[in-house]
């Protein structure tokens, strides 16, 4: 392999160095030669040692610091480890332990990653994009901090969150790291607790009005466009009336997405689709309760929405097995002051709170996206297995601390029939002589995928089909051994699998809707596989 920099400096490039592997040529031709002890050792070595000390870290905050630490010095390397030990790890470089990483990062910041970008840069932009270290970008996520996760406005920190979910389109996915970028956008924080510390590396001021706040998003986008023509944009973490105004906005001008909204609403479909193989109620029938009206559940009644009309059903029938309730009750028609997006959803009925719309809507699946931990009470899911044999309860907010039920209380407090998912991980539950094995109903099934099928094919825009696509390949992939377990999402340890089956499934749709720019391949399946990043050196 042919290196761009030598001896010290290539040792402190992440992307290059290769540490005590560096073979005894390589060292003589790049000045390496005394600045490494003199054994070298294979990758495998240097994952065994890693995992050694890696396991020797005593909090989860250890442990993400350390991996942290080595994606700083040796990028394959560490998603080379992360890959082979997945499971252990997702919770550490994503939720839950990245909640707290980012609550707490201007006291970690070690080293920059990614682009801030704040109203000052307005009119220079693309300026600033410009100063990345390469024009090949193949995806961007993208976040103003405001909503992260269930944590709320943490302001520019939210950049933890644009980092995580690229490392993860790479480990899940094999998307080359090297064309990744995370962004913040600063528009300061009306989080006054995070503004007065003195380690706050944001802005110093409240957030910025509509006015400015548009102003800099539309240069924002279009400097994307005229930079990174390639790259995928995803919109991460951003409150619900932007979510919902900004994909309206920019999904036909760039290809991008919103996470929290379409691959939330996938993920949920795809368990939904899996949910009805253990129930034995057809998707088609399925009545569905929201607790929570946000970005992320409106999203996913519109995808089921979609979906069941693809099956056959009227569009207004299958908006009426989508009920919600909010922080005021049941949404029904005629209550002054709802927002434009519940507005598909609000149905003729009395108001009610929670409990009693479990009894009378009598639905077969109850979804949480609250961002209120606790949520979902006893008297609840007892209502719930009241009307169910099999009740569906999907407790999707993250992270742990937030999950409006754990999978031991779906379990007992539903005598142990629930099918339960959850956002952040549980682990596997005894209740009854049976073990149950909770699935996550996590993004990460969908959002790598949708990457890597738009590194393969170019597409000019993301559709809505797309993510169908995808909660149908996700389905398809849980196995019966899983369902017989508790579980309707696939092992993580099979991700990398699952997302390149969903990106040749979305790939191939991308050329079916004539939204692909890249010439149609004799074998899609060997191109999709082409742009994996390969974890081991060359």
């Amino acid at each position: 392999m042919k290196y761009s920099q030598r001896g010290y400096h290539l040792l402190h490039d992440p992307r290059e160095n290769r540490g005590t592997a560096f073979s005894k040529e390589e060292r003589d031709q790049y000045g390496l030669r005394g600045l490494l002890p003199p054994r070298v050792a294979s990758q495998d070595e240097q994952a065994a040692r890693v995992m050694e000390n890696y396991r020797r870290q005593v909090t989860d905050m250890g442990r993400y610091a350390y991996l942290t630490a080595l994606q700083d010095r040796n990028e394959r390397l560490f998603y080379r480890v992360v890959i082979d030990h997945i499971e252990e790890m997702m919770p550490i470089i994503y939720t839950p332990t990245v909640g707290t990483a980012t609550q707490k990062f201007g006291h970690l910041f070690r080293h920059a990653r990614g682009i801030y970008i704040n109203p000052g840069d307005r009119g220079s932009v693309a300026d600033v994009l410009r100063n990345w270290v390469t024009d090949d970008v193949a995806v961007i996520v993208v976040t103003d901090g405001e909503r992260i996760l269930g944590l709320g406005d943490l302001g520019a920190n939210g950049m933890g969150i644009p980092i995580g979910k690229l490392s993860l389109y790479t480990a899940c996915a094999g998307v080359d790291p090297a064309r990744c970028l995370p962004i913040t956008l600063d528009v300061g924080t009306n989080n006054a607790e995070l503004r007065e510390d003195p380690l706050y590396l944001g802005l110093d001021i409240p957030r910025v009005g509509r006015e400015i706040y548009d102003e800099l998003l539309d240069e924002f986008v279009d400097a994307v466009a005229e930079v990174f023509p390639d790259a995928l944009l995803q919109f991460e973490d951003f409150q619900t009336p932007n979510a919902f105004r900004l994909l309206d906005r920019y999904r036909d001008r760039v290809q991008c997405f919103n996470d929290d909204i379409q691959g939330t609403a996938a993920v949920a479909l795809g368990g939904l689709y899996a949910s009805a193989r253990i129930t034995g109620v057809p998707f088609r029938e399925t009545r569905i309760l929201f607790s929570g009206a946000g970005s992320a559940a409106v999203g996913i009644a519109d995808l089921i929405v979609q979906a069941m009309v693809d099956e056959g059903v009227d569009e207004a029938e299958a908006r009426l097995r989508c009920w919600f309730v909010d922080s005021q009750g049941l949404v029904v028609a005629g209550r002054d002051g709802l927002a434009d997006h519940k507005l598909g959803y609000a149905h003729d009925s009395e108001q009610m709170d929670l409990g009693q719309a479990i009894r009378h809507l009598r639905p077969h699946a109850l979804i949480g996206a609250t961002g209120q931990g606790g949520t979902f009470t006893q008297p609840l899911l007892e209502a719930m297995a009241e009307v169910n044999d099999r009740p569906v309860v999907f407790a999707l907010s993250n992270p742990t601390s937030q999950a409006e039920c754990t999978a031991e209380e779906a379990y007992r407090w539903s005598g142990g029939r629930a099918v339960y998912a959850s956002g952040s991980p549980f682990a596997p539950v005894e209740y009854d002589g049976r073990t149950f094995a909770p699935g996550q109903g996590n993004n990460v099934y969908i959002f790598p995928g949708i990457g890597l099928a738009s590194v393969a094919v170019r597409p000019t825009k993301i559709t809505d089909e797309m993510f169908l696509a995808a909660a149908r390949t996700l389905a398809a992939s849980v196995s019966e051994e899983a369902l017989a377990s508790g579980s309707i999402y696939p092992r993580i340890s099979r991700i990398r699998e699952v997302s390149i089956a969903i990106a040749i499934a979305v790939a191939e749709l991308a050329y079916e809707q004539g939204v692909a720019r890249e010439q149609r391949p004799d074998d899609l399946e060997e191109l999709v596989r082409g742009c994996v990043y390969s974890v081991e050196y060359d």
